[in-house]
């Protein structure tokens, strides 16, 4: 039985990345007998301008039926103006919520090709294998009551900062677990020195800890996280974080890597279906230029095959793919030295399916 895979290429370089992500699909399905079929809907900026709303039912049900959901990016500076509760980026937290993809996981893994694209010293960053785990559905994001209203003569806007227990002890084991399978060693970020919400995350991970003697457990505070992470990146093997910190921290990991076009993201519901996308945004500014670097949509691709479809040895084939054309020279624009030249979307897309046929 054929798997369902539904596409949603979004706004600005959305619909440019998530084509180079279709191609290796299909050279999946016609080489290596994967059954995968594909749907395309429409989110963000794209979908408002179609029926006025970001997330339209039709997109939602779509996204519930599919075995999982590989999405491009939403938003641009065409719908700031509109109200907050109908702005592209709304799609990313409906999708979030009614799906239930709670966990967030997002991998910063250098290549060694692109050491020097790094604002570090190669030494603090070459081998960097880290994973930022994030809790996807509470935290300030989704937390009530918010808004805006008049206090006093004057405007005052709000938002509630607010995780149960229960909530923090499912990400918890995704993080303790994830560690298992890795170095053994998480770190969890919160500021429990002032917010009582993260006082309350470090009791509850502390608890759940004796449950997973083989993982050592950790404990940072946000500020001085997000200093040592271009301090000394390589003392992490897993962080693990609420919604905003782990926003904020995942996307400094990004630059780590010499690109956030580099890096992936997995977001998960209790079952391992979810929602895979790079990390960075639309970038409508070279939308439509064929500059866009599809790395990390592809290896979200990667992520999807290996999550939500079970399917490693693709997903390690798509890994190796792009290890290989690194190796062979080729850099989009965003990785690119002031001596190297550069392909674009498709040129880059190209080898990757070019890598894959070889194999």
């Amino acid at each position: 039985m054929s798997k369902k895979i539904l596409i949603l290429p979004g706004d600005g370089i959305g619909p440019e990345i998530t084509q180079a992500a279709v191609d290796v699909l299909q050279v999946l399905n016609n080489k290596f007998g994967l059954k995968v079929e594909t749907e395309t809907a429409l989110v963000g900026g794209s979908a408002y301008d179609d029926c006025g709303q970001p997330l339209p039912e039709t997109t939602l049900n779509l996204a519930k039926e599919a075995d999982a959901v590989l999405l491009g990016a939403v938003g641009g500076p065409k719908w700031e103006p509109l109200d907050i509760a109908v702005r592209p980026e709304k799609a990313l937290l409906g999708l979030r919520e009614e799906l239930s993809l709670f966990a967030n996981l997002r991998p910063a893994i250098l290549y060694n090709y692109l050491a020097n694209a790094s604002s570090l010293k190669y030494d603090r960053i070459s081998g960097l294998d880290l994973l930022i785990i994030r809790e996807l559905t509470g935290g300030i994001y989704f937390g009530k009551p918010r808004g805006v209203e008049m206090r006093n003569n004057e405007r005052v806007g709000f938002n509630t900062y607010i995780y149960a227990e229960s909530e923090i002890k499912r990400i918890a084991h995704v993080a303790f677990q994830s560690a298992q399978k890795r170095q053994k060693r998480l770190c969890s970020v919160d500021k429990a020195n002032v917010l009582e919400v993260t006082e309350l995350w470090r009791n509850i991970f502390n608890e759940i800890s004796s449950q997973y003697p083989d993982v050592e457990l950790t404990h940072m505070y946000v500020d001085n996280a997000a200093m040592q992470l271009v301090r000394a990146p390589k003392q992490f093997d897993v962080m693990v974080t609420g919604n905003m910190f782990g926003d904020i921290l995942s996307d400094c990991a990004a630059m780590l890597t010499g690109s956030i076009g580099m890096l992936p993201s997995a977001s998960l519901d209790a079952n391992n279906k979810g929602m895979f996308e790079p990390i960075h945004g639309s970038a409508p500014d070279i939308a439509g230029n064929n500059q866009a670097n599809p790395i990390a949509t592809v290896l979200s691709l990667a992520m999807l095959l290996r999550y939500s479809l079970g399917e490693e040895t693709l997903a390690v084939k798509i890994e190796e793919a792009i290890d290989a054309v690194l190796a062979n020279g080729y850099r989009t624009a965003d990785i690119a030295l002031a001596d190297e030249k550069s392909v674009g979307t498709t040129e880059m897309s190209q080898a990757i399916v070019s890598e894959l046929l070889k194999v």
